[in-house]
């Protein structure tokens, strides 16, 4: 190992952003310098996209047009239903989502706008709607896929529906009460966003190629599968199910930590004292527990505070938003191997700003690396080895 190496990338400064930050000094995660507390709380998802994309939070006229143009993006081709169809139902959801994207690319006649095989080179209003046009199909081909794997037929969007409400829609057939869009709104706002990430890095490393937003897209959705990013809000509620109660709760952790065992869920490569987005997305927990009103809802509910305080109490280690954010999807009705497509939803409006950030002002990512091989040698004929 080199100590001159940054192994992870870890505390390595990239590239520019203007779209999000970390504040130290309040431990808040900002969009466009809002703290993302107030936006979840008290705007909606439809207003957070907006002003990801457009750097200012949206008039009400401004929102309406907005939600006009993405309404009128609604619509996956008959094309994508006919292949998710074929889709093997035991698949993950997020090798689904993955395939269905880059078929919906393929099948975009504005696929190459602002890449480098648009001869009219960076386009940003062009990027911009396949922004727009990706966060209103995807959340159509997330339910179409969850009804394929049920044996359902899908069911076609509502324009007379919110983004989040006609994703319910979309789904099950009905919009559920307030509250739960409420919470499933929320959760969209959380994760809309954080700065380089992984996937999001893996996106801005494919666009700065100037290859095409549905390929920078598609990357970022096989790096948000892995359980260390995305996928840990699935872990989260597999954890859940084997803790099994909450009188198991706290010595399940202390020997998970004795065998040093990976815990998903908790601590941060970015925060150290806590993540600004838990206590609103526990909030919004809380409030489906109370909506729920189950016995099994409540357990969920009891598990996650012992283990919590269990974690914290010995190795000072926080949540983070997958902790609370896997039992309240898991309390909407949704399967655990969904969890990560539904991130996907959100986070694509992160993924496609800083794609026409770095293009806007584009160098090619090739970092160095430290060879750590064999020194240079003669090749030996194979009859002299």
């Amino acid at each position: 190992m080199s100590d001159e190496v940054k192994y992870g990338l870890a505390g390595v400064l990239a590239d520019d952003t203007a779209i999000s930050k970390v504040v130290p000094e309040t431990n808040s995660l900002t969009y466009r310098g809002y703290a993302v507390q107030d936006l979840a709380v008290n705007g909606s998802f439809e207003e957070t996209a907006y002003l990801i994309w457009n750097g200012e939070l949206p008039t009400k006229a401004q929102l309406d047009e907005f939600r006009a143009k993405e309404r009128s993006e609604r619509g996956i081709p008959q094309d994508l239903h006919d292949v998710i169809r074929k889709y093997n139902k035991d698949a993950h959801p997020m090798d689904m989502i993955r395939t269905s994207l880059s078929f919906a690319g393929q099948e975009d006649k504005d696929a190459n706008v602002g890449s480098g095989m648009d001869e009219g080179g960076f386009n940003q209003q062009g990027l911009y709607d396949l922004a727009v046009r990706m966060y209103a199909r995807i959340p159509e081909m997330v339910a179409a896929e969850f009804r394929h794997r049920e044996g359902k037929d899908p069911i076609a969007p509502n324009p007379d529906l919110n983004w989040s409400e006609n994703f319910f829609h979309m789904c099950f057939g009905e919009v559920p009460a307030p509250e739960v869009v409420k919470c499933f709104d929320v959760s969209m706002v959380l994760y809309a966003e954080h700065s380089f990430n992984a996937s999001t890095f893996a996106a801005r490393v494919i666009a700065s190629t100037t290859s095409d937003m549905y390929s920078a897209c598609v990357g970022g959705i096989g790096a948000l599968k892995g359980p260390l990013h995305g996928g840990a809000n699935e872990a989260v509620m597999h954890m859940l199910k084997e803790v099994g109660s909450p009188e198991n709760a706290r010595e399940w952790m202390l020997t998970a930590l004795k065998e040093k065992r990976k815990i998903m869920g908790f601590g941060h490569r970015v925060y150290r004292s806590g993540d600004s987005r838990v206590p609103t997305m526990t909030e919004y927990f809380k409030k489906m527990v109370e909506v729920t009103g189950t016995d099994e809802a409540k357990k969920y509910w009891e598990m996650s505070r012992i283990l919590d305080d269990t974690m914290v109490e010995a190795k000072g280690i926080y949540p983070n938003l997958d902790f609370p954010a896997g039992p309240a999807y898991y309390l909407m009705g949704f399967p655990i191997p969904m969890f990560t497509p539904l991130f996907v939803m959100s986070r694509i409006t992160g993924w496609t700003a800083h794609v026409i950030e770095q293009l806007g002002n584009n160098k090619l990512i090739r970092p160095l690396s430290a060879y750590t091989g064999e020194s240079q040698r003669e090749f030996v004929p194979i009859d002299k080895r």
